[in-house]
């Protein structure tokens, strides 16, 4: 079983167990954020995704974990999806080295227009372009998706599909759950979260968090990024 250590010291201590072979590959993790954008996401939703996204990066604590001196550093991309025939990215890999490239990353995000070319939710289509772009980050330790999603797959290749092909072996897929904030969808929020719990994530320390609502989505994705922002130690069984 993995075991999750905070990061920094963590970090220093894979490097000082693994020599020279940590500084020929100092990605610590190559983070893959997906907007949902499906027809189910009204612009002031969107707009609340998006804020509440930049919000989290920008947030003391998520900006100390992804700049924790370790040189080791944290890649990041991000895109909107919806249908099968719209992966939009935002925010191209950039190595998240320095207070100004994260600034950049934050106000290139929080400027962003959304773009949408389907409305239906082609999650696991979202997922395989998620895949495709980890080729680029090939040396990264940690591969890691977090997809926000307030529906489940209903067109295309679903999840389960997609990881029986073998293309995640290597890649966590944690999720975002944006449920209603009223108490009368208790039950459809209870439905959903399970339905991200046992379809959508992926990996033995994969997890699914809820947002109650997209009032609280920044908050729920800054807890998010603090539990994947933590460094895993090496040496467990591979998925």
């Amino acid at each position: 079983m993995r075991t999750f250590l905070t990061t920094g010291m963590s970090a220093l201590l894979i490097v000082l167990a693994l020599g020279g072979a940590a500084f020929a590959q100092s990605c610590r993790l190559a983070l893959v954020l997906a907007l949902d954008v499906s027809g189910s996401v009204d612009a002031a939703e969107y707009t609340q995704q998006v804020n509440g996204l930049a919000a989290a990066l920008d947030h003391p604590d998520v900006r100390a974990q992804i700049l924790d001196g370790s040189g080791l550093h944290v890649s990041l991309a991000v895109y909107e999806w919806s249908s099968r025939n719209h992966q939009y990215v935002i925010q191209p890999w950039t190595a998240l080295t320095t207070n100004g490239v994260l600034d950049a990353a934050i106000a290139r995000i929080r400027g962003h227009q959304k773009v949408r070319a389907g409305l239906r939710t082609a999650m696991g289509t979202s997922l395989s372009f998620a895949a495709s772009l980890f080729r680029a980050q090939s040396d990264c330790w940690v591969k890691t998706v977090d997809v926000s999603g307030d529906g489940k797959n209903n067109i295309g290749i679903t999840p389960v599909q997609l990881y029986q092909s073998g293309a995640f072996d290597e890649i966590t897929v944690n999720a975002l759950v944006i449920g209603g904030s009223g108490a009368s969808q208790a039950s459809a929020k209870h439905d959903l979260l399970r339905y991200f719990e046992t379809e959508v994530i992926h990996g033995p320390s994969s997890f699914a968090m809820i947002a109650h609502g997209y009032d609280d989505y920044a908050d729920a994705m800054r807890r998010k990024l603090i539990r994947e922002l933590q460094v895993p130690v090496f040496g467990a069984s591979k998925y």
